[in-house]
């Protein structure tokens, strides 16, 4: 099985790093240099709605199914959310399909539910991202109707932020001039609308794309990136941030974000000043509000003005990227033989190749100011847990949890939930396996995730997906009750993080081990004067100065050398947080097999 992802292909190869230059048009704004303060302390949790939490029986994970773990969440040592989308759907592609952006899926809730998980949010000091999908809707959103209509003077619609002022929808997507007319290389949909003319696809036959415009238009019917037409969907885009900003959101991750401008150049010159266009313009209003981009090089995304971008999983071809050479570094993802991945510990992969394209990318996002986060895994990325040990996870979680950035923990993966192969369902196609229900307790029906039961007879329905049925399927119940578990070891790292101005999300880091070869890596954090390097939230009696991380994934002891403390040379480390027995002998660290420490 070959794993894959939503986004498009990157337009650099696996191991090359390209910086892109973006002058600033005259009266056009420049990145923002200010970023949200909240984010120097801020730990995801990743939530997909439809298979966290089901409180009314229907067999699908709810908004008040969120709300109701809030307490398990934070207590975690995640205190923000990012959750996958919530609004009214068809779900032909689980929810990135939307019909209507204002309104929660009936499903789920209402938006009174989501308010209301916003307002007991920020109770306990938490933030919450909605997931942003700007780049299409379903063919059954009300803008795309009114388009396909035959007659132009019938392509209104309400506006989002007037309902009583009709909106021209004629131009919010991308149409061609005549129903025969190709895409330009595009995808296209032609023969299921009124209207004279073909649709232009993003992903699926039902999400056409809206119109952001074409950097070098070639033919009568491709409009200009940032001309009026671009600029109307900015627009309306902007009201649907408002929209949510205005409610309690605090801020978004952005779907697909790269994709906005069709046939943008190498380095996404006009997607990047669409973004900067639409930033002026909310952030001044929400200044708090954090963006966080589905784009995987910051070298282009922070130019674009995000606060965010994720180190995604790629692999292409049998080509890994950085990432993916840490934790799914294989062709058979199901299985053990030929894992290459780092934190494998039979696979004897050393961190630099990682490193190589690392390093650059963070020095690309802290020279704008921004961060670059790592994941434990997502909705798009197939699960680890049956793959490496449970020991192999706390070595690689502990990397994750203290690298630079805010990390993102997906759900279920601080208890090793496992892939499971599956049928397509929504639309999820090789992902279905990695979007199964959160598994709460082995004593309650479907491991504590609903109510439901199948029962046709009576109208009930089967959960959303199948929970896992093996007799060790992992639980949050089992794990809490087991000290030595994978959910322990997390919650006890991030509270470490959460205490260590040093780790905060843009303190400093250098290497320490691992440029050169072998199994070991170690690396520096030093914590930063100003800004928001001491964590803003950071808890009391929080410690200052420098912390070294340092870890061996393989068979093998091996011993490295630490620098001496930040705060005086003459300090003596101590290791402050371990796995695996390491040890301090006169300034070098030994590191037996697969172990993990933090050094104050």
């Amino acid at each position: 099985m070959v794993e894959i992802t939503r986004h498009a292909e990157p337009s650099a190869t696996a191991g090359e790093t390209r910086h892109a230059t973006l002058a600033t048009p005259a009266g056009e704004p420049g990145a923002p240099a200010r970023r949200p303060s909240w984010l120097a302390d801020a730990v995801f949790y990743e939530v997909y709605p439809q298979s966290f939490h089901d409180t009314n029986g229907d067999g699908i994970g709810d908004i008040p199914g969120i709300t109701a773990k809030l307490d398990y969440i934070r207590d975690l040592g995640c205190n923000a959310l990012w959750i996958n989308p919530c609004y009214d759907s068809p779900f032909k592609d689980a929810g990135y399909d939307v019909r209507d952006y204002t309104k929660v899926a009936p499903r789920y809730g209402t938006n009174g539910d989501l308010v209301a998980l916003f307002e007991e949010a920020h109770r306990r000091g938490m933030h919450v991202l909605l997931d942003l999908v700007p780049g299409h809707t379903s063919e059954e959103h009300a803008w795309f109707r009114a388009s396909a209509r035959a007659d132009h003077a019938d392509r209104t619609v309400p506006a989002t932020a007037s309902p009583a002022t009709p909106v021209d929808v004629s131009e919010r997507y991308i149409w061609t001039d005549c129903w025969i007319s190709g895409g330009d290389g595009l995808p296209f949909v032609g023969g299921e609308a009124e209207r004279d003319g073909t649709y232009i696809l993003n992903f699926f036959k039902c999400q056409p794309a809206l119109n952001y415009g074409f950097a070098h238009p070639n033919q009568p019917w491709q409009k200009p990136a940032l001309g009026p037409d671009a600029l109307a969907t900015c627009d309306a885009m902007l009201d649907v941030m408002r929209f949510w900003l205005s409610r309690g959101a605090d801020g978004f991750r952005v779907d697909m974000s790269d994709s906005l401008v069709k046939h943008d150049e190498d380095g996404k010159p006009f997607t990047i000043r669409t973004w900067r266009h639409m930033f002026a313009q909310i952030r001044p209003e929400f200044p708090e509000a954090a963006f966080v981009a589905e784009w995987g090089r910051p070298y282009e995304s922070m130019q674009a003005g995000f606060d965010m971008d994720f180190y995604l999983d790629w692999r292409w071809g049998g080509w890994p990227n950085g990432y993916n050479m840490l934790l799914r570094n294989t062709d058979t993802p199901l299985t053990r033989d030929g894992d290459a991945s780092y934190f494998n510990a039979d696979s004897g992969a050393a961190i630099k190749p990682f490193l190589d394209q690392y390093l650059p990318q963070l020095a690309d996002c802290e020279r704008a100011g921004g961060l670059f986060d790592l994941i434990t895994c997502n909705h798009d990325t197939i699960r680890v847990g049956q793959r490496l040990t449970a020991r192999e996870l706390k070595v690689a979680y502990g990397m994750l949890l203290t690298m630079p950035g805010c990390p993102f923990v997906y759900y279920g993966d601080e208890i090793g939930m496992r892939y499971r192969p599956l049928p397509t369902k929504e639309g999820g196609y090789v992902r279905t396996g990695s979007r199964t229900p959160m598994q709460w307790s082995p004593d309650a029906p479907n491991l504590g995730f609903s109510g439901a039961a199948a029962d046709t007879a009576a109208g009930v329905a089967d959960p959303y997906l199948p929970v896992d049925p093996a007799p060790d399927a992992p639980t949050v119940a089992a794990a809490q009750t087991d000290p030595e578990s994978l959910w322990h070891w997390i919650r006890e790292v991030l509270a470490f993080r959460h205490a260590t101005p040093a780790l905060a999300a843009t303190a400093g880091f250098e290497v320490v081990a691992g440029r050169d070869g072998g199994r070991a890596f170690a690396f520096r954090r030093v914590a930063r004067d100003g800004g928001m390097a001491h964590g803003a939230g950071a808890r009391p009696g929080a410690t200052a100065g420098d912390v070294v991380v340092a870890m061996n994934p393989g068979r093998d002891t091996v011993t490295i050398d630490v620098p001496a403390r930040g705060v005086r040379d003459d300090d003596a480390r101590t290791i402050a947080l371990s796995i695996g027995g390491p040890s301090l002998d006169a300034g070098a660290l030994i590191l037996p097999p697969q172990s993990f420490a933090i050094l104050r």
